[in-house]
């Protein structure tokens, strides 16, 4: 088993914090780490059930005051595994926590965003902090527990990140990126990896859209799927994609939003200066795993590397989301972006820090880079009126690519071996 570098920060939350929500796409070793908090008494001496259990689901919704009361009789914390199956607890847990603000009182688990579920009437606004567990990232899988997002945010020369001893091979690039992350997917050889994403799509589309809302003609949804798949780490256009379907424009967005509700897409919406024409901005899409997004595309490791024009979007949808996963235990927690302007310029991934400074990340398939490669980050750089040292906003910025060194390229540029992001 892996160990979950978001441990540490979930253990912080409940230690001040009535209400821990730990949310993500379904086999993303929620059950797991919450299991391990409730059997682990030195760390959290917890209740633990599961909704999954039909009986359990039965007696939460049939009575969600009793349920609750019966759980927390004790005094100790609870566990709420998969609680979107009981949207009809949230309103017992806040009639609860608001008699007994006492923190660590209930951890909650969740395969969808349960905060848009139809039926809550009330949030959990100011008694609950929400995590969110990705599949796992390159560094748990290495072992590695040191935040490559701080190091970039950090006034640390990257000239002090070693080189690789050799430049990386484009199958092993290819064979991260599309063994994805899903656990027990990782357990399983290629051609059975296959048979789990078939599965495991099924199982959500069948379970967990049918839990947020009652949709027909679900068949598109698949279908919808590898469309987004194809378009990884590209601009989002709904037009275009109700035209291809074919499928109304409205029920498109609502299916969107169903998608990202349970985790299986991410928006990486567009930087601006002006943080109200931000939410104007075309985002770009991201399939929340490249395992997954392989499947969906169809396409094998050999196909992907003889044919390098498929490794692009699913390299950068692949870096985008490193970043974020690395994020989750940062003590940075940037925001995420991408930049794009009419001049077609543009930053593959923009991080902002709380007090503005920007890190910009560009990603290339290449084991060389010239000075031309850095033309988005320098625009980029100049927008936002230079270096941190001259008064500006931006921090540095950085080419991932499958080189050895990493080489400058002009004040706060950088090419970086992509290895660094796990390394």
């Amino acid at each position: 088993m892996h160990q979950r570098n978001i441990t540490p920060h979930l253990k912080e939350a409940l230690s001040d914090t009535p209400v821990v929500l730990l949310t993500g796409a379904r086999q993303t070793g929620k059950t797991t780490l919450a299991r391990d908090l409730a059997f682990a008494p030195e760390d959290f001496p917890g209740r633990y059930v599961t909704l999954d259990d039909l009986e359990v689901l039965s007696a939460a919704k049939a009575d969600p005051g009793g349920f609750l009361a019966t759980l927390a009789a004790s005094g100790e914390p609870v566990i709420v595994d998969e609680v979107q199956h009981a949207p009809e607890l949230l309103p017992a847990i806040k009639a609860s926590v608001d008699r007994d603000r006492r923190p660590g009182r209930f951890l909650l688990t969740g395969s969808a965003n349960v905060l848009v579920l139809p039926k809550v009437s009330e949030s959990l606004a100011g008694r609950v902090e929400i995590m969110t567990l990705w599949p796992l990232s390159q560094a748990e899988l290495g072992g590695t527990t040191s935040s490559f997002v701080d190091f970039l945010f950090s006034d640390t020369p990257l000239g002090s990140l070693p080189p690789r001893s050799e430049a990386m091979d484009r199958a092993d690039v290819v064979a991260r990126v599309l063994a994805g992350g899903y656990p027990e997917a990782l357990t399983r050889s290629t051609s059975r990896r296959q048979d789990w994403y078939s599965s495991y799509l099924t199982t959500i589309l069948q379970r967990d859209v049918r839990d947020l809302a009652n949709i027909e003609g679900l068949t598109q949804m698949p279908r919808l799927m590898s469309l987004l798949a194809t378009r990884s780490a590209s601009l989002l256009n709904l037009a275009d994609l109700s035209r291809t379907l074919p499928l109304p424009y409205t029920t498109l967005q609502r299916y969107m939003a169903l998608l990202e509700a349970i985790y299986l897409v991410k928006l990486l919406p567009a930087w601006s200066n002006n943080l109200g024409t931000r939410l104007l901005k075309t985002p770009k899409i991201l399939i929340t795993d490249t395992g997954l997004a392989g499947y969906l595309m169809g396409v094998s490791e050999s196909r992907v590397v003889e044919d390098p024009s498929l490794l692009g979007g699913l390299l950068e949808n692949f870096v985008a989301l490193e970043l974020m996963k690395d994020a989750t235990w940062s003590e940075t927690h940037p925001s995420f972006y991408h930049w794009h302007t009419a001049q077609r310029e543009e930053v593959d991934v923009l991080m902002e820090s709380r007090d503005g400074r920007l890190v910009g990340v560009e990603v290339k398939a290449s084991t060389s880079v010239s000075s031309s490669d850095f033309r988005g980050l320098r625009a980029l750089q100049a927008s936002v009126g230079g270096s941190v040292s001259v008064g500006g906003k931006f921090h540095r910025g950085i080419l991932l690519y499958t080189g050895q060194h990493v080489l400058p390229f002009g004040e706060g540029l950088f090419a970086v071996p992509l290895s660094a992001l796990w390394s």
